[in-house]
């Protein structure tokens, strides 16, 4: 693979603007290059000449010393150099750029030379003021993350020891010395008492244990002092978390280490609480009612737990920031050092030397602050979060990439050709049996075909979310960011495909097992075993789907479950994306929901083994065929009346009247479907029309970002992932028709050939085509909108608060 190519595979995307433009400067090459050509043609090589001459040289051997003679660069001859690199203060700014000089410019060509090297220039001081910019972020963050750890030391402390009776500077000389604890615990008031807490705590835990939680987070400093120490310092922080992991403490390097350590302060606790994020339904009643109850620390177990859990994630994301960045740093360098290569190469001039010193000594090229961070953030989450155990802490920070399996493949086109089979065969049983001209089909549609026809409406969603994850990764959209997928455990397309090319085959296999029209004669009922096989697929669905072992995908369900609560019991939960992204989905999934509503109905009251029910004749039933149809909008017309409230956004208030028209609009569709009244029909056409329209626009303008009149894509927007904008304009086009399906509900279209279920299937189907169609495009202009502000990373909540930090937020608003 060419290094452009690999260069722009391994770019973070929402950093691509911040990278230097590769394919910009070879273009600005191949210019000067055909300009040397046309100045100076190459002769043809004579047709008896084969070989070239080179290869008639006596062989030099592979030892050879190459004796490299000094450049002009090296004698610092001004008239034989090339290029001259200077820093620039800037104009009064903070940050110096570079400027170079193109001393050959009165050569022939030299102008397109002079443009080169102000375009990488350009480049250079962009990505060097980005990085910058990134590190100054990230020693912020380091700050933040050590004052949180302070806090968390000092907190284990008074969980493991509530009396807090034995005097640190005394314990930490004991250790020192190794003299016995109950001769050094020593309290002026009771001595005897203290002597008996201190020995009584000492014997409870180990010797690491007892020092991992003495041990201050000394490896991440927060000073500017701290990012200027020498590397021999932090070899020696890494070596004493090497000892404390081989030999579980400091033992052997104490008397070095206690100038470092130092024991966490315990009143610490008194300047901090717990930083209230608004994440569960109690936190939420109690923020709005105003009781400040919730953030008072409590020294529990339990409380522990959760904030160890907090920091944790909060350093593995940090931790993957810091990698990143030293990518994007390394990466950049090599991209400067392969284009002066080509330059030398296409020019025949040696001003790689004098550029690339310059960039060596850069920020960008000579900063080792990352590097010092990584080591240090790996120590200690060794050292706090894994007891010590590198292997395990290095395999948590380090996720490996998830591979592909040909288990995954093979098991995809196995259960794809099952379900191919099995389509052909119920198409065939249903000629040959003449099944649709039998009495019995029209009762097998108003009963069974419900049934299954949620199984239909759950695999064409899947179907089209897994084609999405494909054209996601094919155009580099970073899904499993946007989603917020925990590292290693997203689904891929095959993933996806496979469970929906399963559940289809079951559901397949089921309907050809159940298609019998032939009621008993003598009982006039059917087999009991074959009509219940909808329930039990359905339970069978289910049970996996809660499944608490690790099978089919455990982690990506239990994030759906996750997603799903916080979308049913809005507004209590802190609204995020994949929340409101998977409420968007339930309302494309309607006919779904009616489905299992018609489920508990036939099962629980119906007569199914004589295939007969009174669902569609019973009010209870049809109060709730109208809830059920009015639940996903009016869980997103929550959420947005939630996000309004804490990001003070009048755009999502605008959006939640957008929900709440289509709830009129869906109740009074529902309400004409059961009364075929005039006026209903006139209301579901006004108030179905209204909200086809906002929808509409809301998708188009707002969910896509596109019909930008000021755009340089003409009524698209300024950056397009898609190449083809047909492809845009065609989206724009499908989405408007298939938002007008609803007009087959009230225009009551009736065709002979299919059945009024089968009918409300299709459409049902359309929707959530479209809705697979607006998931990509809204998914794409959410990328961009990342891209644009470089946000490559989530904001991970921390456990504690400090009182100052509140203070100055205060100061800020």
């Amino acid at each position: 693979m060419k290094f452009g190519k690999e260069f722009a595979s391994q770019m973070v995307p929402e950093w691509q603007g911040a990278y230097m433009d590769y394919n910009n400067l070879k273009k600005l090459l191949k210019d000067i290059h055909i300009f040397k050509q046309k100045a100076n043609p190459v002769e043809p090589t004579p047709k008896g000449l084969k070989r070239k001459m080179t290869l008639y040289r006596a062989f030099s051997g592979l030892t050879q010393r190459y004796n490299h003679s000094k450049t002009p660069n090296d004698e610092g001859d001004l008239e034989d150099q090339v290029i001259l690199v200077n820093a620039v203060d800037g104009n009064g700014e903070s940050e110096d750029s570079y400027n170079t000089k193109f001393l050959m410019s009165h050569d022939e060509g030299g102008e397109y030379e002079l443009v080169f090297f102000k375009r990488l220039d350009d480049e250079f001081n962009k990505v060097d003021k980005f990085y910058k910019g990134e590190l100054e972020e990230v020693m912020k963050e380091a700050a933040l993350l050590n004052k949180q750890m302070d806090a968390l030391i000092a907190f284990r402390v008074r969980v493991d020891n509530p009396e807090g009776s034995f005097d640190w500077s005394i314990e930490m000389n004991r250790l020192a010395s190794g003299i016995d604890s109950s001769a050094a615990v020593v309290d002026k008031s009771s001595p005897d008492k203290a002597r008996k807490v201190a020995a009584d705590y000492l014997s409870s835990r180990s010797t690491a244990d007892r020092e991992e939680r003495m041990a201050h987070m000394d490896i991440i400093e927060e000073s500017e002092q701290s990012i200027e120490e020498s590397s021999e310092d932090a070899v020696d922080l890494s070596d004493r978390g090497a000892i404390n992991n081989s030999n579980g403490g400091f033992r052997e390097e104490m008397p070095r280490s206690i100038k470092t350590t130092r024991p966490a302060p315990l009143d610490v606790l008194n300047r901090v609480k717990y930083n209230n994020t608004l994440e569960t339904p109690r936190s939420t009643l109690m923020g709005v009612l105003k009781v400040n109850n919730h953030d008072k620390l409590n020294f529990r177990q339990e409380d522990l737990r959760k904030v160890e859990n907090k920091l944790k994630r909060a350093f593995i994301e940090f931790y993957q920031k810091l990698r990143l960045l030293k990518s994007y740093s390394f990466l950049n360098l090599l991209a400067f050092s392969k284009i002066m290569k080509k330059y030398d190469k296409i020019t025949s001039r040696n001003a790689s030397r004098s550029y690339l010193k310059m960039v060596d000594n850069s920020f960008l090229g000579s900063s080792e602050e990352v590097t010092k961070l990584i080591e240090r953030v790996e120590a200690t989450f060794i050292k706090h979060f894994t007891n010590a155990n590198r292997t395990k802490g290095i395999n948590i920070l380090r996720p490996k990439p998830k591979r592909e399996r040909h288990r995954t493949t093979f098991s995809l086109g196995f259960f794809s050709g099952c379900s191919a089979a099995l389509i052909i065969a119920l198409i065939l049983i249903v000629r040959a049996r003449g099944i649709i001209e039998k009495q019995g089909s029209t009762q097998y549609m108003e009963t069974l075909f419900p049934l299954y026809s949620l199984f239909g409406f759950i695999v064409l969603h899947m179907v089209m979310y897994g084609g999405n994850i494909y054209f996601w990764r094919r155009y580099r959209v970073n899904y499993a960011f946007i989603f917020g997928f925990k590292q290693g455990t997203e689904l891929g397309y095959r993933e996806v495909f496979l469970v929906s090319s399963a559940l289809a085959t079951l559901a397949l296999a089921s309907v050809l097992s159940n298609l019998d029209m032939e009621m008993d004669v003598k009982t006039k009922d059917y087999k009991a075993i074959t009509e219940l096989i909808p329930l039990v697929l359905v339970t069978l669905v289910l049970a996996i789907a809660f499944c608490p072992f690790n099978i089919v995908y455990r982690s990506s369900r239990y994030f759906l479950l996750t997603c799903t609560l916080h979308a049913i019991a809005a507004p209590l939960y802190k609204v995020t994306l994949p929340d409101f992204i998977l409420a968007d989905q339930l309302t494309s999934q309607v006919q779904a929901l009616r489905s299992l509503e018609f489920y508990i109905c036939y099962y629980g009251w119906g007569d199914y083994k004589h295939r007969q029910n009174t669902c569609k004749t019973s009010d209870v039933y049809s109060v709730f065929h109208f809830i059920i149809a009015a639940i996903p909008y009016w869980s997103r017309f929550m959420q947005c009346l939630r996000r309004m409230y804490e990001e003070k956004d009048i755009m999502q208030g605008y959006n939640g009247l957008k929900y709440f028209s289509t709830i009129v609009a869906v109740l009074m569709r529902t309400a004409y479907s059961r009364d075929k009244g005039v006026g209903w029909r006139v209301f579901a056409i006004i108030f179905s029309l209204i909200s086809a329209v906002i929808s509409t626009y809301w998708d188009i303008v707002y969910d896509w970002g596109l019909l930008q009149k000021k755009s340089k894509n003409r009524w698209l927007r300024d950056k397009l992932l898609v190449s083809r904008k047909s492809v845009y304009f065609g989206a724009i086009v499908l989405n408007v028709l298939l938002r007008f399906a609803w007009l087959q509900t009230v225009l009551d279209f009736q065709f002979s050939f299919l059945h009024k279920e089968a009918l409300i299937s299709i459409v049902a189907s359309l929707e959530i085509i479209r809705r697979g169609i607006w998931n990509f495009f809204r998914l794409e202009n959410e990328h961009l909108n990342n891209v644009g502000k470089y946000r490559a990373f989530k904001s991970v909540p921390l456990p504690f608060n400090y009182h100052e930090e509140e203070e100055d937020d205060d100061k800020d608003e």
